[in-house]
């Protein structure tokens, strides 16, 4: 088997193989078609075979707050002539590529980083000379678009994608996505465009619900680092097992026939109403490092709360006569009164000059609230505002 170490640009791949027969100009997005993740191929010639995509396999490693996510996906030409053609992968939009390995037939391609411009000089040099070429660019934050070159007759092709999200839970609850659908992008130019900055814009794209052509898996591990309440996942149906209080593994149910046409949607949640901590340890090659969780309580306690320090600036000019500098009143009598004798404030009063209450916040003891409201009490207002 031969590798090759191939150029990385960032959020860019380039990718030489050995040599080949020469490769069709390179397409442009035209129309949209209801298609899964693919590989799309453009020619005039309607005997030319499409490059279908067989299989995908996503297997993920929670680990606290971060996913490592790897995306393997099984293509092949069924044609009969060496295609040039380019692959939609929808990424998440917090998603972090880190690395991809291309497999055709006995070949093996692996990715480092280069310069953007490099790496497309160096796809398009491949390209011209014969070579099987492949060239990765992140064109919108959550759609990656691969442009590959000189792909053989009977050539199957394994593409291994790898890359890290980052979970930020919303209400305390933690969502993974796996968007398996690349939907239709906005742009700022017309559709009936003839020549389009943003051809990749057009790319077909497959609806929701519906049938796709190709075998889909999904595998997660999730080992929370902290007690796990529950897991959920409303989009597909999953098996879930609970391997100890912080660790789960998610597996597709095997009634799940068509989970390709949907994102994969898992929530989890993690136990626990007081602040909660724990600690993932991982050993590496040449170093180890580790991962802290810390979860906040569901409800603070007063005793938890730290003493606080505010600033009140109320306008008190002559726009503010009347009703508006009334009801100003009436709210910050009603703030300055709730406020905690660990608490310290004060007040700024501004019209066409502007004046502090004290020249340093003071304690909000009783006596201190009463003198604020007294000295937000004797407002009228009136002079001009300057700020």
């Amino acid at each position: 088997m031969k590798i090759i170490t191939i150029i990385i640009a960032s959020a860019v791949f380039a990718l030489f193989l050995l040599p080949g027969l020469s490769a069709s100009a390179q397409p442009e997005m035209g129309g949209e078609k209801t298609l899964s993740p693919y590989f799309f191929v453009k020619s005039d010639d309607p005997e030319l075979d499409q490059l279908p995509l067989k299989s995908t396999f996503v297997k993920v490693n929670i680990s606290g707050v971060i996913a490592d996510v790897l995306v393997t996906q099984v293509y092949k030409n069924e044609g009969r002539r060496p295609l040039e053609a380019i692959y939609v992968f929808p990424a998440s939009t917090r998603a972090a590529v880190y690395g991809m390995k291309m497999t055709i037939g006995e070949r093996t391609i692996t990715a480092n980083i280069a310069e953007r411009q490099e790496a497309r000089r160096q796809y398009d040099q491949a390209k011209q000379a014969g070579k099987s070429a492949s060239l990765l660019e992140q064109q919108r934050p959550n759609v990656f678009q691969m442009s590959v070159a000189n792909i053989l007759p009977s050539d199957v092709i394994k593409v291994e994608l790898r890359y890290t999200e980052l979970l930020v839970p919303t209400d305390k609850v933690y969502e993974f996505v796996y968007p398996t659908v690349v939907g239709p992008r906005y742009t700022e130019q017309r559709q009936d465009d003839a020549n389009p900055r943003e051809g990749w814009t057009r790319n077909p794209y497959l609806h929701q619900g519906e049938t796709p052509t190709y075998n889909f898996n999904m595998g997660v591990n999730l080992s929370a680092g902290l007690p796990i309440q529950d897991v959920t996942c409303a989009s597909h149906k999953v098996k879930i097992n609970y391997e100890g209080p912080a660790f789960s593994r998610i597996e597709l149910d095997p009634t799940e026939k068509y989970g390709g046409n949907r994102d994969f949607i898992l929530k989890y949640r993690l136990s626990g109403g007081r602040v909660e901590t724990g600690l993932l340890l991982f050993e590496g090659e040449k170093e180890n490092f580790f991962l802290l969780m810390m979860q906040p309580p569901k409800r603070v306690s007063k005793e938890q709360i730290p003493p606080r320090e505010y600033i009140f600036i109320v306008d008190v000019s002559g726009s503010m006569h009347g009703f508006p500098l009334n009801i100003s009143k009436k709210l910050l009598k009603d703030l300055i009164g709730k406020l905690r004798p660990t608490d310290r404030f004060n007040v700024l009063l501004f019209a066409g000059s502007s004046s502090l209450m004290a020249t340093q916040s003071l304690p909000a003891t009783h006596g201190k609230i009463q003198t604020a409201i007294a000295t937000i009490e004797r407002q009228r207002g009136g002079g001009g505002t300057r700020l």
